[in-house]
């Protein structure tokens, strides 16, 4: 395993926490790039400058946080993987295992928004998932 630099990190998520802007609206089904950061193991981390991942917003609980599920461009089939067609027609995989509160102020820019019918589905199989 890579190590890691937190050092970087801390910082960017110092300057969202800290942050004074208003957390943007959002709604279900919606894509975003969120700021996920540099997590430990095999949590999904961000990417580049400002640790950039996108995300599906799964349940809008508030106008401050939300459960989300990240996506990942490798496409995987298993029980803890969902295959979502975007609006543009690209393909990404949904990592249901990896299901998180965050902040909307982690909240970058959206990106797009999963049909009904595909939401529908990614409920059922992320249902499926609890005993």
């Amino acid at each position: 395993m890579n190590p890691k630099d937190y050092k970087i990190w801390t910082p960017v998520k110092t300057k969202i926490h800290n942050s004074e802007s208003n957390r943007p609206g959002f709604h279900e089904r919606e894509i975003w790039y969120c700021r996920l950061g540099e997590n430990v193991g095999f949590e999904q981390d961000g990417k580049g400058d400002d640790f950039l991942r996108p995300v599906i917003i799964l349940r809008k609980f508030n106008n401050e946080i939300f459960w989300a599920i990240p996506l990942t461009s490798a496409l995987k089939k298993s029980k803890y993987y969902f295959a979502i067609t975007q609006e543009e027609g690209k393909k990404s995989s949904a990592v249901l295992s990896q299901i998180r509160l965050i902040d909307a102020k982690r909240l970058s820019h959206t990106i797009g928004e999963v049909s009904k019918e595909e939401f529908e589905e990614l409920k059922k199989k992320l249902k499926d998932l609890i005993p």
